[in-house]
């Protein structure tokens, strides 16, 4: 399994870029919350800093790797993640939500994958019964600050380690 840990700032309106690390506790990525203009910065400010931002996962020359941002349609919320490298776009929403406790889902043409999110806990990556990849958010405050580790299975269906890294920040931070 591969580690990556990294801090993310309990202040949700901070948009300062934060390393994301290896193993070996070298930066490897880094992770940043970003407004598309200052109108929307503005306005989401209004809105309890969930609803206009999105989350970006850079190279460590700053180009974008994977995004999340949140969609409103027609009364409908979800998140959209796009995978800058191959333009692949995944929708990650809620299901079962009228029928019980509400289940969180990323869909992809190849596959469907269910995130069991926790709080206090790992969070678990799923597909069919089997864990790809979990993450773990643990609150210092103290620090302000969520120190969060990220495992990846070899077995998981994408190896692209910004891939759950922006949806978990995502599903953390701003929910559906």
């Amino acid at each position: 399994m591969q580690k990556y840990t990294y801090e993310a700032l309990a202040d949700i309106t901070s948009t300062a870029p934060q390393a994301i690390l290896n193993e070996g506790l070298q930066p490897v990525l880094s992770l940043r919350r970003v407004y598309s203009n200052r109108l929307k910065k503005l306005l989401d400010g209004y809105f309890d800093h969930r609803y206009f931002l999105k989350y970006e996962v850079l190279n460590l020359d700053g180009s974008c790797l994977f995004e999340v941002k949140k969609i409103f349609r027609r009364g409908k919320v979800w998140f959209e993640g796009k995978d800058h490298a191959t333009g692949e776009k995944y929708i990650i929403n809620y299901e079962n939500w009228r029928i019980g406790v509400p289940e969180l889902f990323i869909t992809h043409k190849n596959f469907k994958m269910k995130i069991d999110k926790e709080m206090e806990t790992w969070s678990n990556f799923l597909v069919g019964e089997q864990v790809v990849a979990r993450w773990l958010a643990v609150y210092d405050e103290e620090q302000n600050r969520f120190h969060i580790t990220l495992e990846l299975s070899e077995q998981a269906p994408i190896q692209n380690v910004a891939f759950y890294i922006a949806i978990a920040q995502a599903t953390l931070f701003i929910g559906v």
